[in-house]
C-alpha cells in the first residue's frame, strides 16, 4: 500500500516539475539537487510561495506577442499610410519594361521552353496596364 501512495507522489512530483521548467534549470547547474526539491516540494506543498519563481513565464510571453503583433501592424498600416500611390504606379510600370525587356531578350538568343521559334505576338506585356 506505501508503495503505490509513494508512486502517486512520485508521479505528482514529475507534473509539478513539468509545470515549473526552471527547477530543472537550476538542478542542472548544479544549485539544487532532486532530493532536496522533492522534500521541499512534500513538506510545503505546490502552493506555496517559493515556487513562483521556477513556473513558466508563458503568459508575459503570449502578452509580449501580442504586442508584437499590434506593433506590427500598426507600423505596416503606418507605411501603407504615407506611400505615394504615383509613386508605386510608376515602378510596377517600370519593372513591367523591365520584364518585357528581358522576355524580349530570352526570345532574342532563344532561350525560351519553346525552343527556338522567335514568338510572333506583337506586343506583349507580362502585365496589362491600363490609363484611365
Amino acid at each position: 500500500m506505501s508503495t503505490k501512495k509513494s508512486h502517486t507522489s512520485i508521479q505528482q512530483f514529475k507534473e509539478f516539475v513539468k509545470r515549473h521548467p526552471k527547477l530543472v534549470q537550476e538542478v542542472r547547474k548544479g544549485q539544487k539537487e532532486w532530493q532536496e526539491v522533492f522534500e521541499d516540494w512534500y513538506l510545503l506543498g505546490e502552493n506555496d510561495i517559493i515556487w513562483n519563481q521556477y513556473k513558466e513565464e508563458k503568459a508575459e510571453e503570449a502578452g509580449n506577442e501580442e504586442e508584437d503583433k499590434v506593433d506590427f501592424m500598426s507600423q505596416m498600416l503606418t507605411a501603407v499610410k504615407k506611400m505615394d500611390m504615383n509613386q508605386v504606379n510608376h515602378h510596377i510600370s517600370n519593372m513591367s519594361n523591365t520584364i518585357t525587356t528581358i522576355q524580349q531578350l530570352f526570345d532574342q538568343f532563344g532561350l525560351t521552353k519553346g525552343g527556338n521559334k522567335p514568338s510572333s505576338g506583337g506586343n506583349q506585356h507580362p502585365f496589362s496596364f491600363r490609363k484611365d
